[in-house]
């Protein structure tokens, strides 16, 4: 984190059209921060007690109020289901939000993921304070491993002490830098998860087709998969390594479109990990592993209230024996004496976005707009009546790619180009833009109302989606609120997120903290 600029940044007084305030008036005596504690120090005296009318724009805007609801569903469904939890921090980077995300509970371990060493290397000091009230750490990262990683994870396992420090393997050379941490003085050997293709196609190795069959066997070691479980094994026997578990992510389960149809997703990542996990144990019986499944829209359906519930009743599953069937094996898993554990990791659950509602992985009454945490603020720089589609106004606002991210909404409509295929959408926020339309149950099929129709780097276009009758004006100088397609990539060039709290009646635009958030590998 680049702190002189950090500080060069607030300093500096954006020009407004609003009514002069002296925003920044104390900032010239600002000292250059020397720890993560000061800099967050700085930036509250700077901006808390503010409102989202007085702030620098583009900036990034978390809800405190929506982002406790979120994570507390997470934790209250593993806990009523008695499955492991395992939190990815990469979607916000922060320390903050990482507590939200573990909770409170002094019984449960604090299993977290990171997608950069970074990560981990910062959420350090939490996890220390946690180890202090004697819950056990451990950090997943979830990249699977190259050579130049193994320094700076054995110097974690060092800090951090035994079983703390994960690995995700998916092909056996990688063994080699596994080993490099095992052999670090002061370091420990790591705990391995085997990364599993599950049809995604990102990362992770493909099970052999006799996995399925339960005919795999010691002797066919030709297939990748049998040779990297042989590799592990033979790794573990040396002590460079513990073979801990297995470890899949449903990526593709972010093209849902109907209720809970992510479910049947969730139900392959734990039969393949099942599967999986059965041919390693007829390798070396009696070994114990976890099966680690999810992606938001899968990890989120356990939510399904005929899972959740007490009971084995069948009310609320819409007819589906299979959400019925998907709790027993829930259950039977969870058993002490039954050789797997069940694991469940998501990250971007935490704060939402656009491409999480359009999956509808739970149906509206978990799962609604007005549950997204994760707002950018910006402003409209200039009009351009007339020139947007069926002669509607289009609107220049200062924040494009760098402020909102690149990646869409995949259209899966049955007639392409028919689908929301935005930047960004507009929140029903501020003076008369609070009439917006907001993103329903159809959507993103139907999806009327102001929303990001182009980017570029720092410029974004807001176009009218709907009759032109319909539509609502825009005014220079307007604050507008925009919920990104993908919170990950919206808050990566951001230095901090702005915390306000919806809670807080007449003064929901307040803000109440600030969260500086980590970038870099």
């Amino acid at each position: 984190m680049n702190i002189n600029y950090l500080v060069s940044s607030i300093s500096r007084q954006p020009a407004k059209p609003r009514e002069p305030h002296n925003l920044f008036k104390d900032t010239s005596k600002m000292e250059s921060p020397t720890s993560d504690a000061s800099l967050k120090e700085q930036l509250k005296s700077t901006f808390v007690g503010k409102t989202l009318d007085q702030v620098p724009t583009p900036s990034v805007i978390l809800d405190l109020a929506k982002l406790e609801t979120n994570c507390n569903g997470m934790l209250e469904a593993t806990e009523k289901l008695g499955l492991l939890w395992r939190a990815h921090i990469k979607t916000h980077k922060t320390t903050e939000l990482t507590r939200l995300q573990v909770g409170n509970d002094k019984s449960t371990p604090v299993n977290i993921v990171v997608s950069t060493i970074i990560e981990a290397e910062n959420i350090l000091p939490l996890l220390k304070e946690y180890q202090s009230k004697g819950r056990k750490v451990n950090v997943l990262f979830s990249f699977p491993l190259f050579p130049s990683a193994a320094s700076r994870l054995a110097d974690l396992s060092a800090q951090l002490g035994p079983d703390s420090i994960s690995l995700m393997i998916d092909h056996p050379d990688q063994l080699v830098s596994a080993a490099t941490i095992a052999h670090t003085t002061g370091a420990y050997p790591p705990l391995v998860f085997i990364k599993i293709d599950g049809g995604y196609h990102r990362a992770g190795v493909q099970p052999s087709p006799s996995f399925a069959t339960g005919e795999s066997t010691q002797g066919d070691s030709s297939h990748p998969s049998e040779v990297l479980i042989d590799a592990v094994l033979e790794a573990e026997k040396q002590n460079k390594c513990v073979l801990h578990g297995v470890y899949i992510h449903a990526g593709h389960s972010y093209g849902t479109r109907t209720d809970w149809a992510a479910l049947g997703y969730l139900a392959q990542e734990f039969q393949i990990c099942l599967d999986f996990a059965e041919a390693i144990r007829k390798r070396s019986p009696g070994h114990k592993l976890v099966l680690s499944v999810g992606a938001t829209p899968t990890a989120t359906t356990i939510q399904h209230p005929s899972i959740i519930s007490s009971g084995d009743n069948n009310n609320n599953n819409n007819g589906d024996s299979s959400v019925q069937k998907l709790k027993e094996f829930i259950i039977a898993q969870s058993k002490r004496e039954n050789p797997f554990s069940l694991e469940v990791h998501a990250g971007v659950y935490s704060t939402l976005d656009l491409q999480q509602l359009a999956t509808h992985a739970r149906d509206s009454s978990l799962l609604k707009a007005d549950d997204i945490a994760i707002s950018v603020l910006a402003e409209i720089a200039s009009l351009y009546p007339s020139r947007g589609k069926n002669s509607t106004t289009e609107a220049l606002i200062n924040a494009g790619c760098l402020a909102l991210g690149r990646e869409p909404v995949t259209d899966k409509g049955s007639i392409p180009g028919v689908d929301y295929s935005g930047w960004g959408f507009l929140m029903p926020w501020g003076g008369n833009l609070t009439s917006n339309p907001t993103p329903g149950p159809d959507f993103p099929r139907v999806h009327p109302g102001w929303q990001v129709g182009k980017v570029s780097q720092e410029h974004g276009i807001l176009v009218w989606d709907g009759k032109p009758e319909d539509e609502i004006p825009l005014q220079y100088g307007q604050r507008v609120r925009i919920w990104p397609n993908h919170s990950c990539i919206a808050g990566a060039c951001f230095d901090w997120y702005l915390i306000v709290d919806s809670r807080s009646k007449g003064r929901e635009d307040e803000v109440v903290d600030v969260w500086p958030r980590w970038r870099g590998w």
